[in-house]
Formats: structure tokens, sequence, C-alpha cells
């Protein structure tokens, strides 16, 4: 099978490498990227919580990294958990997924905290963690320590929509799917893009394709069970 990436480069990457192993042809086709923003992350934290795997990756050069990769990491789901002890936190409890999930992990673990939670967060957020934790009586604080970036559609995935040699587009955020369609319409290439399959990680990625003819959900918010839609017809 022919499959489009969309996803930042490195994401990109790991994503293509195991779809090639399943012997599918893949073009990683980058919407977006990533982009460190400086915050100060200095205080006294009860833990830290992420929503995505660009967030712990945006400590790297960071003053506070050695203190923070000390606490109890919570992470939205297996990938972003993934991501934390990749950039060096050993502590790290995963939810199932979602943000409802993990409002629930910390409700069991950090309802009664002394030290407010520090949420590493991006530019652009689809819900507000900090405000589902307030409400519960979690003290938490938002630091934004990254935004991602739309880029313009690249010539080989223009060339390969209007060749039709793509059989299936990947969206894993709401984000790409939008860049993916505004990307299309400015390329002049709207129809090819629309027409083929698309696999979507959630309804709300799904949302911004409502042109699409066929559009597929997976039953989890997670890579494997997207990658699980390519067997399905």
């Amino acid at each position: 099978m022919r499959i489009v990436i969309t996803r930042p480069q490195a994401d990109g990457e790991r994503t293509a490498t195991a779809l090639r192993a399943r012997g599918h042809e893949v073009l990683v086709a980058p919407l977006m990227r990533v982009e460190t923003i400086a915050a100060n992350l200095a205080g006294a934290w009860g833990a830290v919580i992420v929503t995505s795997a660009n967030a712990p990756s945006a400590l790297a050069y960071d003053p506070a990294r050695d203190a923070l990769i000390k606490l109890p990491l919570f992470a939205v789901g297996q990938r972003s958990a993934e991501a934390a002890r990749q950039a060096g936190f050993i502590n790290v409890t995963s939810a199932g997924g979602d943000v409802r999930d993990l409002v629930s992990t910390l409700m069991g673990g950090y309802a009664d905290a002394k030290a407010p939670l520090l949420y590493l967060a991006g530019e652009d957020r689809a819900a507000d963690l900090i405000g589902a934790l307030s409400t519960r009586g979690i003290a938490a604080e938002m630091r934004v320590v990254y935004r991602v970036v739309a880029v313009p559609f690249p010539p080989a995935l223009i060339e390969a929509l209007k060749a039709g040699e793509v059989d299936t587009v990947m969206h894993f955020s709401r984000r790409s799917a939008e860049n993916y369609v505004s990307g299309a319409k400015k390329a002049g290439i709207a129809g090819p893009a629309l027409a083929v399959r698309h696999l979507c990680l959630s309804t709300q990625v799904a949302e911004p394709l409502a042109g699409a003819s066929r559009i597929a959900i997976a039953s989890r918010p997670d890579e494997a069970a997207l990658v699980e839609l390519l067997q399905a017809q």
C-alpha cells in the first residue's frame, strides 16, 4: 500500500520505518515542524504533566531539566510516556490516551499534592487540562514549551497525488489534517488530495477532512490502532 505520513519529520520517520517493515511504500511529507519555546520552568513542583511527545524533548537544553527529570511525570499516553523516558525521566506513568484518562490518573495519584503540578504544553491545545484539574481541586500551572508551525506541501507529495500514486494518508492530529486540506487547496490539488483514503486518530482529527470520500477513524487514540486500520477495507 502507498501511504503518506504528514506528521513532523522525526515522528514521521519512526512511523514510516514500522510501516515499511510491514511491506508498505511510505512517503514522509511533513506538513508541520516543531519549534522549542523558552519558558521559565523554575519552581517547587510536585510532578510534571505532558500531553504530547513533543513536550519532553523541549527540555533538552533548559536549565531546569536536571531538577525536573527527578520528578514523577504523568503522560497522556504511551507515546508521550516513551518520549519522557527518552528525555531522562525515570518515574513515568502513562494514562489511557486522552485528557480524561489523564485527569483520572492524576486524581488517583496527586489529588492531595502539596506542590502544584507543572504542565509542559504546546502553544495550541485541544483541551483545558488546567481547568479540568482545578475543578477537582488539583493545583497545576502551565508553561508553553513548544509550538507546531505549518509548512507548505512538499513537491514530492504534490506530484504523488497528481499521479494517483497515493492510496492512504494517515492523520495523527487535527492540526495536521487542517494543514493537509489548506495545503492541498493552495497547491491546486484539493480534488486528488481528498479522493484518497484518510485514516484518522479520532473523530476530532477527521473533522477538517469533511469533504473527503473515504475516512476511517481509529478505535483508540494511539498509533497502533491507526495502523490496524490499514488492514480494513
